[in-house]
């Protein structure tokens, strides 16, 4: 071997050989797609905890694609490199309901239990879920498709996730399977632009005068009624809905954990280590399913098109909602605590806070917030379950 055929073995060997082949753009793209959600993360606070983790591994498949799972030609499994074994946590929805067992440790239903009409306004946020999963139907995606398409409204990402990954395995599209990446990506960059997003719609689907309403300090809950309610809810959804179990089972798990007192070194380790760990390896898993070859494609633009409709959409009937309980309560209601029913916490409820602030800043709304904003969680798991009962 010369050395002019040395050099040109060793250059073919290296990454920035992929970048010369026919979907190398592509590949290229995503880098930089990798690097701009990567900074949006660390620089503007979008969802950090996530986005961070599914940035890296955008960054990782298409630098090196080996790294994730290689298939033949008739789509089987041929080899899994790091993020191919990672990836079974998603694959078997371990990382999902490992993530709401977190997030119920680190919940306070206190606000939900004070103020139970609130659950209303997270199920009316839910609407925005089938308005995305019609209009996906509309757009020529099949009923797994749509369905997993209009989770995103949930504005849950780990329901998102575990939905759209079990509907999506049903599909008989052999292509169906891409969608996960941009559906994922898609929840969670418009969970972390809420506050840019929703605050231009509270403001004009209320008045200013709905905007300043103050609402009467909640009740003290006591623990007893802390206990009671994970376990009455896990009862309530298991036997109404009982695919939403695995989500509204570790949830509630985790919450009760927390309540009842007994056990802190469980629920501070189910709080902080499980919680992130989990959320590291969902995060790298995530982004390694966004390979520029599948990802850069028309129906990536119409999933991000539906799922910022989705999350508008959720909103809107969420302050409608609100705008029902404030006429029945004599104006008692400020109808913005709504917006806050979608799952996003607590960022939803911060919003609300700030708006309600901005119009007159002795005006606090951030525990009347919290109720539907939790409500939300348990909504989106809910509506996951009905979709996961329709077509799985």
């Amino acid at each position: 071997m010369n050395i002019k055929e040395f050099l040109i073995q060793f250059f073919n060997s290296t990454g920035i050989a992929n970048f010369f082949k026919d979907t190398g753009w592509m590949n290229l793209l995503m880098v930089v797609v990798g690097l701009v959600f990567l900074y949006l993360a660390i620089k503007k606070d979008f969802e950090p905890y996530l986005l961070i983790p599914i940035s890296f591994g955008i960054i990782l498949v298409n630098l090196f694609p080996e790294i994730y799972i290689t298939y033949n030609e008739a789509g089987e499994v041929v080899s899994r490199g790091l993020l191919g074994w990672l990836h079974v946590g998603v694959e078997c929805e371990l990382y999902p309901c490992l993530i709401f067992l977190g997030i119920g440790a680190t919940t306070d239903f206190g606000p939900l239990i004070a103020n139970k009409k609130t659950m209303l306004l997270g199920a009316a946020a839910q609407i925005g879920i089938f308005v995305a999963f019609f209009l996906a139907l509309f757009l020529g995606f099949n009923f797994y498709e749509a369905g997993s398409i209009g989770i995103i409204g949930g504005a849950d990402g780990p329901t998102a996730i575990l939905t759209s990954n079990r509907l999506l395995s049903l599909s008989t599209d052999p292509t169906s399977k891409d969608l996960l990446a941009p559906i994922a990506l898609a929840a969670y960059s418009y969970m972390a632009l809420v506050p840019i997003i929703f605050p231009p719609v509270i403001r004009l689907f209320t008045t200013k005068k709905e905007r300043l309403i103050k609402m009467e300090q909640l009740r003290e809950v006591s623990k007893k009624e802390k206990i009671l309610f994970p376990i009455i809810v896990t009862l309530i959804v298991s036997i109404i809905v009982p695919s939403a179990t695995p989500l509204i089972g570790c949830l509630m798990l985790g919450n009760l954990i927390k309540e009842s007192g007994v056990v802190p070194n469980l629920a501070s380790t189910t709080a902080n280590a499980l919680l992130y760990i989990c959320t590291i390896c969902l995060g790298l898993s995530v982004g390694a399913t966004a390979n520029g070859s599948t990802f850069l494609t028309l129906s990536t633009l119409k999933i991000f098109a539906l799922g910022i409709t989705a999350f508008i959409v959720a909103a809107i009937f969420g302050i409608l909602g609100g705008k029902v309980m404030c006429v029945l309560s004599h104006g008692k209601v400020n109808p913005m605590i709504g917006a806050a029913g979608v799952s996003a916490v607590p960022m939803a409820a911060r919003v609300v806070q700030k708006e309600g602030q901005r119009e007159d800043p002795s005006n606090f709304l951030l525990m009347h917030a919290m109720g539907p904003n939790v409500a939300g969680v348990i909504g989106s798991a809910i509506a996951a379950g009905i979709l996961l009962t329709i077509f799985a």
